[in-house]
């Protein structure tokens, strides 16, 4: 053991390599522990050992970079610091490391270097010879110690005293001996570590004062610069130093920047006074201003102030007050409406109905719509249309998908990255209260761990509690009574009822082929001729092409896919109108290299007249006729079948709602020999099994009525008979009650062997008793059935009422049959009544004798 001044330290000591910095005697460091020797070090001496010997070790400054992959112990510098470590705190994020808090205890030179692995050994020898100024204190020695003395005093003395942090640094000046000062000021005040490292190798006390006496002087300077330039602050001195267990170290340097501090002070000014002009309610008025108080209290290095200031700034950037005039003129709105999209009588006449009653009713709420209809159909563009019918503003939030009820409330600012929901959100970014919110694809929510969204949006969209919403983020009230709500759904299905009940349904249906038209020449034909450089002097679409490709190469309710071959067609067309063009060059350049002399000046010149045409348009449009469509398009994609799948019993037509719009379904069904099985095939959900089985049921009950019989003649259809029921497109899934009169017509077609009018579809439920039901979706349906080209359509009687909505022209063109019971319906698929007066044979019959 080495001694000195009442300070000891191990003649061995294990050595730590540091680059973060010089650590002094009489100084309190944090260095982080990261490469494979110091770990090593830190796990053998420090969280092993037992002693207060094990937790003193040697503090090597590295100065150099340090390698951590590098096997060969760098240069060590030849003095060092002992230390005692009087934490130690680990971690594996990002990687494994440990931060330790030394306390510097003396200086000593590195004698002899005893091993490198697993960690630098070294005999040391200790350098620090305190020698007392009291004795001398008139010599050289002592006016410096004097000198420096005074010099910290006048540093101090630059600061608040009224702070505890810098009383107490005044009263370590009058407690400390005099040599220890060099070394704890000069880890203090600003410095560079090679200046540090300069005082660390002072191991003469005299030649410590001459190096740090300089260092004090020119952080005076700077504090009086710094006095002259602004007025101090009260908490200038918070930041200068801090006590922690007893251990002085710097929290802040004392060159601050103290532009940016009155930039802070400025902000936080600039946004007590957005608060107050921010007309909020009072509540939401009383936690801004909490909020306000908190944060001047808090230094800028607490995370919180962060969140506390962000918090700040989005109430005061919410509309709370600030809202849109509407634009009640009821003639322009509807020209507007008629503008933007053609058919949707039912939505523009309750978008005008709002209007009227807002004339009469300034204080209205805003209403909770929701569009339900299949995909294409402009249920979207519908939304951002009565926003600039009204003049509001417009904002889409796309909920497929989504399943965190967070997305809706928001989450709590307890949380790391929290933040609004969506509606919130959405406010922020259009800046007024009354706006027009489009919720798409609310049918498509979904539901996790983290909540449900559909049960978050039971308080938006009730009108009787919206007008306090409460978002987990603000956690305070906002009224969403002026907002206008407008939802958009392919079904209702997949909506909880609760949420159903809060919005009111409107039905959007499917385009008819004639609106299909009409809309491609208002609107499709043109964007498509602009989007792809075209104009109608260069390319023309006749209406009869327009019906072509609805009906041949498209098969959907909206009219995205016709938008999408009119797109095709466009690009088509603009390669040849660029090819025409470079075609045009190149022959009048070729034409000009041909002509000799004078000739060729002339042609020169005819070139130069004719160039303004080169860029012009053909002088003929490209007309596209059938022929060119083919070419451009292929072949039909769609071709009419319907006859064709119709030429022998056991097939009929039935009508089903999709998602997508309205379908027409084929139901085939053969027999053979057997025990009497039924067997079903398509992809059938349970509801369509048991309407087969019903079909069966009543078929065979009245077979006698119907003259139906098996393959022998025997009076019971399913004796010795197996009868086998598919429906096409198995790859699809098939469900719901409404094949019911399908499937009877389909059994009683090949059970009596006759055949089914090809021009018919029909659509209904059927009860054992015979009864046919009524079913949803008879509009879609019928568009189906007049899109395929029939003639005749079967629906049940109760569903009378749903043919006002379907046009007139369609009504005109198609027959209607409102059948209450299955004897009704089997008499308008057959042509002549079922059964026929002269019923034919299924023995006679040319399609079955055949068979037989």
């Amino acid at each position: 053991m080495s001694s000195s001044g009442g300070i000891q330290i191990p003649g061995r000591l294990p050595l730590l390599l540091t680059h973060e910095g010089v650590l002094l005697p009489g100084a309190t460091m944090r260095i982080s522990v990261d490469t494979a020797r110091n770990m090593q070090l830190v796990k053998s001496r420090l969280l092993k050992g037992t002693s207060l010997k094990s937790t003193i070790i040697g503090v090597i400054p590295n100065t150099k970079d340090p390698d951590h992959d590098s096997e060969e112990l760098p240069t060590l510098h030849s003095i060092g610091t002992a230390g005692l470590a009087v934490q130690v705190v680990g971690s594996n994020w990002p990687k494994p490391h440990y931060t330790l808090l030394i306390t510097g205890l003396c200086r000593f030179r590195v004698a002899q270097l005893l091993k490198e692995r697993p960690f630098p050994l070294a005999v040391v020898v200790q350098l620090d010879q305190l020698e007392q100024l009291t004795n001398s204190p008139d010599g050289e020695l002592g006016e410096l110690g004097e000198r420096f003395y005074q010099a910290a005093v006048q540093l101090v003395g630059m600061l608040d005293m009224s702070v505890p942090v810098v009383a107490k640094l005044r009263r370590m000046l009058d407690s400390l001996p005099r040599e220890t000062l060099p070394d704890v000021l000069a880890s203090m005040i600003r410095t560079t570590n090679k200046e540090k490292l300069q005082v660390l190798d002072a191991v003469s006390l005299e030649e410590r004062f001459k190096k740090t006496l300089p260092l004090l002087s020119r952080q005076i300077e700077g504090l009086k610069l710094l006095q002259k330039t602004r007025k101090p602050k009260p908490d200038d001195d918070k930041k200068v130093l801090s006590v922690r267990k007893g251990r002085v170290f710097p929290i802040r340097q004392f060159s601050l920047d103290e532009e940016a501090e009155d930039d802070d002070g400025d902000d936080i000014t600039l946004l007590e006074r957005k608060v107050k002009g921010a007309s909020m309610p009072e509540p939401a008025l009383r936690v801004c201003v909490k909020e306000l108080k908190r944060l001047k209290k808090m230094p800028q290095s607490m995370p919180e102030y962060a969140l506390t200031r962000n918090y700040l700034e989005l109430m005061v950037e919410l509309p709370w007050s600030k809202s849109t005039t509407d634009c009640l003129d009821i003639r322009a709105a509807r020209v507007l409406l008629d503008n933007d999209h053609y058919a949707m009588e039912k939505l523009k006449r309750r978008v005008l109905e709002y209007l009227a009653v807002r004339q009469l009713k300034s204080s209205l709420k805003g209403p909770i719509l929701c569009f339900v209809g299949p995909p294409g159909v402009g249920k979207t563009s519908v939304g951002r249309s009565i926003a600039r019918t009204l003049g509001r503003e417009f904002h889409r939030i796309a909920l497929g998908g989504v399943c965190d009820q967070s997305d809706i409330r928001g989450h709590r600012r307890t949380y790391v990255g929290s933040m609004p929901g969506r509606i919130i959100n959405g406010l922020k970014s259009v800046g007024v209260n009354n706006p027009v919110f489009l919720l798409d694809e609310v049918d498509k929510l979904g539901k996790s761990l983290q909540g449900d969204p559909a049960a978050a949006l039971l308080e938006v969209l009730d009108p009787e509690q919206n007008h306090s919403f409460t978002d987990h983020y603000l956690n305070v009230a906002f009224d969403l009574s002026q907002v206008l709500f407008i939802a958009t759904a392919n079904t209702t299905a997949t909506i909880p009822p609760a949420l159903l009940d809060r919005m009111e349904v409107l039905q959007v249906p499917g385009y008819t082929q004639e609106e299909k038209v009409e809309i491609a020449h208002r609107h499709l034909i043109p964007h498509q001729l602009e989007q792809h450089g075209l104009t109608p002097q260069q390319l023309q679409i006749p209406p009869h092409t327009t019906h072509d490709i609805i009906s041949r190469y498209t098969r959907e309710a909206g009219v995205r896919s016709l938008e999408r071959k009119i797109g095709a067609i466009c690009r088509a067309v603009a390669v040849k109108v660029a090819e025409g063009h470079k075609m045009s060059k190149q022959e009048s350049s070729n034409h000009q290299q041909d002509q000799p002399g004078d000739e060729k000046e002339a042609g020169a010149e005819e070139a130069q007249r004719e160039s303004a045409d080169l860029s012009a348009p053909p002088e003929m449009p490209i007309l596209i006729d059938p022929i060119a469509l083919k070419d451009i398009l292929g072949p039909p994609l769609f071709e009419m079948e319907v006859s064709e799948r119709l030429t022998l019993p056991g097939v009929a037509i039935g009508l089903a709602w999709t998602p997508l719009g309205g379908e027409i379904m084929f139901v085939e069904a053969s027999r053979m020999e057997g025990d009497g099985q039924l067997t079903l095939t398509g992809q059938l959900g349970d509801v369509m099994k048991e309407s087969a089985h019903l079909a069966i049921s009543w078929l065979r009950s009245n077979a006698k009525l119907y003259q139906l019989t098996n393959m022998s003649g025997h009076p019971d259809p399913m004796e010795g008979t197996d009868i086998h029921l598919h429906f096409p497109a198995g790859a699809v899934l098939k469900d719901g009650p409404s094949a019911g009169v399908t499937i009877v017509t389909c059994l009683a077609s090949l059970l009596s062997g006759r055949l089914v009018r090809s021009d018919v579809a029909m659509t209904g439920e059927i009860t054992l008793r015979g009864l046919v039901l009524p079913v949803g979706g008879i509009k879609d349906k019928v568009l189906a059935a007049h899109r395929a080209g029939l003639k005749r359509v079967i629906i049940p009687k109760r569903n009378e009422k749903d043919l006002e909505e379907i046009p007139a022209h369609i009504r005109a063109e198609l027959d209607f049959v409102a059948a209450g019971s299955v004897d009704q319906v089997l008499n308008a698929a057959f042509g002549g009544g079922f059964p026929a007066a002269a019923t034919t044979s299924p023995l006679t019959h040319p399609h079955l004798a055949s068979k037989l």
